[in-house]
């Protein structure tokens, strides 16, 4: 197979979709490699390094949309390269279809066979989600304690607080990976913590790990409710894999916390959850609505790509190997996980709560592979 990799043209996104080391992997297994000049800079692999693996190295990515039978990217494509993108193509990235109709039929339209990394499932957990997800939920509390400073805008708060003052209130709507991470992020930090989750269990893992030293809630309109008006940072990190996420913090919610207080939706890839995000970039973070600071970068982990490249990348190989030495149709038919990833297949969505979040027609990958 013909494997390639493009630099990512997502504004501050950092990250490649394929280290040397991977590409070595890739060619040791018999396959051509082909990596666009500078792709791997932002992460610090240079273009020499890529050729000692032995890949082709050239400045021209439209060749390589041309040439290669996968392409491993990090995020969905954007506009520029959908006119490069070809009937029966497989696309390994991060997709995110439920936060974007038009992408969507966009991919329909060409025929590509889409494999999202965020729903490849195992078991109850998303391999090639986590290690972005414990990134993102670590450096959520980092960039909300910073926009809590009155310089940035936000209260001039510091989370743990001194002796003879009160902690910030952190309030984590989610448990999972995100949640869980950014509570250990600010637990660490000193800050007082509240996580609302609609799973027992996770609560109660959480609960057991911190004995008592933190508050969880079953979620509820009522407890979100209760718990806005205290919280300096809240934390969004709910997530359905492939679905949209839901809005659990309302427009009139904004009117009862306290001016300066932040929220960071890590959710926003997925639409976000609350009803007035909208996604930003790092070049330009924050937008204020109601007094109350919002942080929305669609890409956080790509502000640290020396690590989340890495982490990436070690889990996205093994699915990726599968694929190119397998071929994907036999592939998605003998690893179950793999085809919890496939969300298009040559112009049908076989993602059902993709389909269901957009409103499109449901095809299971069964049928759809059977068909074509």
């Amino acid at each position: 197979m013909k494997i390639g990799t493009v630099k990512e043209i997502k504004d501050f996104e950092y990250r490649v979709g394929m280290t040397p080391d991977n590409a070595k992997q890739y060619i040791d297994s018999g396959h051509s490699v082909y990596v666009q000049a500078g792709a791997g800079e932002g992460s610090g692999f240079c273009d020499d390094e890529y050729k000692k693996a032995g890949v082709t190295v050239t400045d021209n990515a439209a060749k390589i949309w041309e040439t290669c039978d996968m392409i491993i990217k990090v995020k969905e494509p954007l506009p520029p390269e959908y006119k490069m993108i070809r009937e029966g193509q497989i696309l390994y990235t991060y997709l995110h279809l439920a936060s974007s109709l038009s992408l969507t039929e966009t991919l329909l339209k060409a025929k590509c066979i889409g494999v999202a990394y965020e729903t490849v499932v195992v078991g109850m957990t998303t391999p090639l989600l986590k290690p972005m997800s414990i990134i993102a939920g670590r450096l959520s509390v980092l960039e909300g304690a910073k926009y809590l400073e009155k310089p940035m805008g936000g209260k001039g708060v510091l989370l743990s607080g001194v002796p003879g003052t009160a902690r910030a209130h952190v309030v984590i709507l989610g448990g999972g990976v995100v949640g869980s991470s950014a509570c250990d992020t600010a637990v660490g930090m000193g800050a007082r913590v509240t996580v609302i989750d609609i799973d027992q269990r996770k609560l109660e893992i959480l609960d057991d790990k911190y004995y008592n030293r933190i508050t969880t809630l079953m979620c509820s309109p009522e407890n979100i409710e209760l718990s806005l008006p205290s919280a300096d940072l809240v934390i969004g990190a709910i997530l359905i894999p492939g679905a949209g996420a839901e809005k659990l913090i309302k427009r009139q919610h904004l009117q009862k916390m306290q001016k300066g207080s932040v929220i960071v939706d890590v959710a926003v890839d997925q639409g976000g959850c609350a009803e007035t995000t909208r996604i930003t970039y790092h070049n330009d973070p924050v937008y204020e609505v109601d007094g109350i600071l919002h942080y929305c970068v669609g890409n956080m982990p790509g502000a640290v790509p020396a690590t989340s490249t890495r982490a990436l990348t070690n889990a996205t190989i093994k699915y990726g190997l599968m694929i190119a030495n397998e071929g994907i149709n036999e592939a998605q038919k003998k690893h179950a996980a793999l085809a919890s990833g496939v969300n298009l297949w040559r112009g049908m969505c076989t993602h059902e709560a993709v389909a269901k979040s957009l409103g499109l027609a449901y095809t299971p990958l069964s049928v759809a592979a059977e068909a074509n």
